[in-house]
């Protein structure tokens, strides 16, 4: 029988989920900012005892995080250099030598990762072609090497012109480096980002560097613990694109882990909406300590090869670290449970993106919080329960939560605890609200008559009014809502994907060189996916259980920008990518433009094993949903004081174990359960679905 644990941490919590059989075993616990891989075996204990399974008895261990990510932002990495081409150093700093704010006189940018003095230029000349008019340098590259190595730096990115074609000096200058320094964190951009555009490539490169040296210590410390229980499996990664792959390549290159955590709740809400014949969604995700908001369509989150690090311009395209990599398309801001709520010296009301996080926490958390943040405002509104949060596990502290938002909210507006608390519920839906609208209009899609899956510790509390603001009809609870993203890790499959900047115009096409393109791509994919299938696939052919897609991005020559054209069944000549451009090209713009030339930047291929078989919507209920004898009425569970905006009325609360398939009640009524709590407001009706699923309808607009 396969046994498989999920591990997602949080900024705030740690969720981890025990998969035996379909049988499935949750918890959360507070996530260890001093050594996570803490906070990671003290869930995996607690979810070994409860379900009385042993710990040799675990075939799989599935694992996202968002270290990379907070590294990033936080800007906790290693001490990293640059070499690259002389006089090229400066590639960070001019980045798109562009204004993404276009009247702001005083428009802040990002600050490159490798400060100036630690990148170095290297004589060395590669053509676009791959002719090498400058032999590389070695005595200048190791004297660069051992000034950076007596600065302190830990890692270094090496990226040098055109290495996307030609990546010898590259492989050269490593080479030569790890002879003198064996235990320097290399990256090459030649493996890392082997794309056209030197700047979104350096970028990606510096950014791997980085995080690499923390994410490998913690990887392989994790793996240590983990096996000191008595597990002894292969750990995969889930990665920003969706999919799952092995310690070693996340090790190597962990900046495809960025957003690898909201990439898993994706997926579940990707894998909800297919079973539920969804065609139009909104997924959403919100955590202790941000929200993220995905858009689905025809059951497939949209994807892209790029994607920013750190925005300093909240929800400003081109004001963030550009990274390029696969990644599931989603906006992300710093809106959570944790989110501090303070005004400003122009006596504004803001909410985050500063986080409690979960050392001290919240004030209602009783562990020294002293702040107000948007939990404690819950606490206060009466949306959470202090005898059913977390189980019981930790009993929250309503006075301190009243006590803090008075202090820094309601005192400074002469207005009550209650008025206080639900100005900052306000002012957080809004931010995400506005950051939903923002990032459909991105995309040029529309949020009206979508469906909302909502999941993560927080996002149920939020999930109606957030609807509301965005005209959303229904909403879908899922079963296990508050660990969604281990969930969607358990959904995923092992699939690895390569990208290769080759141009061609169709009009030249070397069908002969591109099959050989692909061969190459090909394999090295392969080389990560045996190796992940390694223990469950031992024995048979990998290659009979593996989907390939390949992507063409082509343009109209003359363009900016390219268009994602899968070519993965048709034919690799001029007139069928023609037909599959235009085809692509007429779906995003309209209308085609006869008798221009087009070209191809770049190909990418990727493999992708069976998805496991499906939990959701068949198989979850059998353990998360008690079918209960008795008929369920809110004394069972009591009830709370909730604070609307405009009156407080007593809201039943109803435990959602107890609930049956197809039980109906109009709100207000609170649903409790162990790892979240969900709000069902004035104006709605919620029914609980065949799978255990709640659904939302928000009468006031359903029918507009």
């Amino acid at each position: 029988m396969s046994v498989r644990l999920s591990i997602d941490i949080g900024g705030t919590f740690t969720d981890v989920v025990l998969d035996s059989g379909s049988v499935l075993t949750t918890t959360k616990v507070l996530t260890t900012y001093d050594d996570p891989a803490r906070g990671v075996i003290l869930g995996i204990d607690e979810v070994l005892s409860n379900s009385g399974v042993l710990p040799q008895n675990v075939t799989a261990i599935l694992h996202g995080t968002t270290l990379a990510t907070n590294a990033l932002i936080e800007r906790r990495g290693a001490a990293t250099g640059l070499l690259t081409t002389a006089g090229h150093r400066d590639v960070l700093e001019m980045a798109f030598e562009n204004r993404f704010e276009q009247y702001d006189v005083n428009i802040d940018r990002p600050i490159p990762l490798v400060p100036r003095h630690w990148r170095l230029g290297i004589e060395e000349r590669i053509a676009a072609d791959g002719e090498v008019l400058v032999p590389l340098n070695e005595v200048q590259l190791m004297s660069a090497v051992e000034k950076l190595v007596g600065d302190g730096v830990e890692s270094i990115a090496i990226g040098f012109l055109h290495s996307y074609i030609a990546g010898q000096h590259e492989r050269a200058a490593a080479d030569i480096i790890r002879c003198s320094f064996p235990s320097l964190a290399l990256t090459l951009s030649s493996e890392v980002c082997p794309e056209i555009r030197e700047y979104e490539r350096f970028s990606t490169t510096v950014a791997n560097a980085y995080v690499m040296p923390l994410m490998s210590q913690y990887l392989h410390s994790l793996s240590a613990q983990v096996g000191s229980l008595g597990i002894a499996c292969q750990v995969l990664l889930m990665t920003s694109g969706g999919g799952l792959t092995t310690l070693q390549t996340a090790a190597k290159y962990p900046i495809r882990l960025v957003e690898s955590g909201p990439a898993g709740g994706a997926m579940l809400a990707a894998n909800i909406a297919r079973s539920s014949g969804l065609d139009s969604v909104l997924s959403f995700d919100m955590g202790g300590t941000t929200a993220k908001i995905c858009l689905i369509e025809n059951g497939e989150p949209l994807h892209s090869r790029s994607f920013e690090v750190d925005r300093s311009y909240r929800f400003k395209k081109g004001s963030g670290l550009p990274v390029r990599i696969p990644v599931i398309e989603m906006v992300e801001i710093g809106a959570g449970g944790g989110s501090i709520a303070q005004v400003d010296a122009m006596m504004r009301l803001q909410v985050g993106p500063a986080s409690a996080g979960s050392q001290p926490g919240p004030a209602s958390y009783g562990k020294g919080g002293q702040w107000a943040t948007v939990t404690d405002a819950d606490v206060v509104l009466g949306k959470l329960s202090a005898d059913h949060f977390a189980g019981g596990k930790l009993r929250l502290d309503s006075e301190a939560a009243r006590r803090v938002v008075e202090q820094h909210v309601g005192n400074i507006f002469t207005i009550d605890s209650k008025q206080g608390a639900h100005a900052i519920s306000e002012i957080v839906e809004e931010n995400m609200a506005s950051a939903a609208r923002a990032h459909a209009a991105e995309w040029g899609k529309g949020l009206r008559n979508r469906c909302m899956i909502a999941f993560g510790g927080a996002a149920p509390l939020h999930a109606a009014s957030l609807a509301t603001k965005l005209k959303i009809p229904k909403i879908i609870i899922p079963q296990g809502a508050g660990v969604g993203s281990a969930l969607g890790f358990l959904l995923s499959p092992i699939s690895f994907e390569v990208v290769r900047s080759l141009y061609m115009k169709l009009q030249a096409l070397d069908s002969a060189a591109l099959l050989r393109l692909f061969n190459e791509m090909r394999n090295e994919a392969m080389e990560v996916l045996t190796l992940a299938l390694l223990g469950e696939e031992a024995g048979e052919k990998v290659g009979e259980k593996v989907t390939e897609k390949r992507q063409a991005f082509m343009r109209y020559v003359g363009q900016g920008y390219e268009v994602a054209v899968d070519v993965t069944d048709i034919e690799l000549d001029s007139k069928a990518l023609r037909l599959g451009f235009e085809q692509a090209y007429k779906v995003l713009y309209g209308r085609i433009i006869p008798g221009m030339q087009i070209e191809v930047l770049s190909w990418t291929l990727s493999l992708s094993a069976a998805a496991p078989k499906q939990l959701l919507p068949q198989q979850l209920p059998k353990q998360l949903l008690k079918q209960a004898d008795k008929k369920v009425s809110a004394a069972d569970a009591g009830f709370t004081e909730f604070y609307n905006g405009l009156e407080t009325c007593e809201m039943p609360i109803y435990q959602r174990d107890g609930l049956k398939p197809g039980f109906m009640v109009h709100g207000p009524v609170l649903i409790v359960e162990d790892q979240t709590s969900t709000v069902v407001p004035g104006e709605t009706q919620l029914t609980v679905l065949k799978d255990g699923a709640l659904c939302i309808d928000m009468l006031a607009f359903g029918n507009e």
